[in-house]
């Protein structure tokens, strides 16, 4: 599923801008079914204009009734009456979506026989201190087992051991759902800490659910600001 908001804070419109003649969310719909792993791909949206412009490609549409706090919401709501065991968001505004990241995150509930796992979702190693630092790269701390022990936008863990081995990791938002989750998440409130941190992850943890995370080697690439699509038509062509 791919949730598209039309009113996005910092771009507005960003879905139906242009990238190589085709809408950024039609792009995005396209390179979703591409991968050939989904028995269906759908884009939820509360935007007549999108769902136009999904339907004029031969998309399929789930219209979205209801004001969303974010994407999970949305998702839970147009996934409850669907007949399915699994979920994966992938945003809207992603049109370079590979195949082999998805592929692993497929992985993670195949060998996940006794249904242990709620969420499954990406990280990607951060080297840089200044990347590590900005707090619009989301980091991860996780287990031995890969499972996640916190979301923050600050570094984590704080490098007060100057001569420790410390990896960063940066969460990547496409996340794979059981449905059973996906209603619960729904269904349950909202705590102080994801409150402050704005990140829906943590209210999965908040509530005991189990995240495991996959390290990937491929950088997301999205489109935030009317610069990223300048460079998104130039990586297009």
């Amino acid at each position: 599923m791919i949730p598209a908001r039309y009113e996005a804070v910092r771009f507005p419109g960003k879905l139906l801008k242009d990238l190589g003649g085709k809408a950024v969310v039609v792009r995005t719909y396209e390179a979703a079914k591409k991968t050939n792993l989904f028995d269906e791909v759908y884009v939820v949206t509360d935007s007549l204009e999108i769902k136009k412009a999904v339907e004029a490609a031969g998309g399929n549409v789930l219209m979205s009734l209801k004001e969303h706090a974010c994407g999970s919401d949305r998702i839970a709501e147009a996934a409850k009456d669907l007949d399915v065991d699994v979920v994966i968001n992938v945003q809207g505004d992603e049109p370079f979506t590979r195949k082999e990241p998805l592929e692993d995150l497929i992985a993670v509930f195949k060998k996940d026989p006794e249904q242990q796992i709620d969420v499954a979702s990406l990280v990607h190693p951060l080297r840089d201190w200044e990347e590590i630092e900005n707090p619009n790269n989301v980091k991860v701390v996780m287990g031995v087992d890969h499972c996640v022990l916190y979301f923050s936008r600050a570094p984590i863990p704080y490098p007060m051991d100057k001569s420790a081995a410390i990896c960063y990791y940066k969460h990547i938002g496409i996340y794979a759902f059981r449905k059973s989750a996906l209603k619960d998440f729904a269904e349950l409130p909202m705590q102080q800490n994801e409150k402050a941190e704005k990140l829906e992850g943590i209210r999965f943890l908040e509530h005991g659910k189990k995240i495991k995370m996959v390290e990937t080697p491929y950088q997301v690439v999205g489109i935030d600001t009317p610069e990223d699509l300048k460079r998104a038509n130039q990586l297009w062509k």
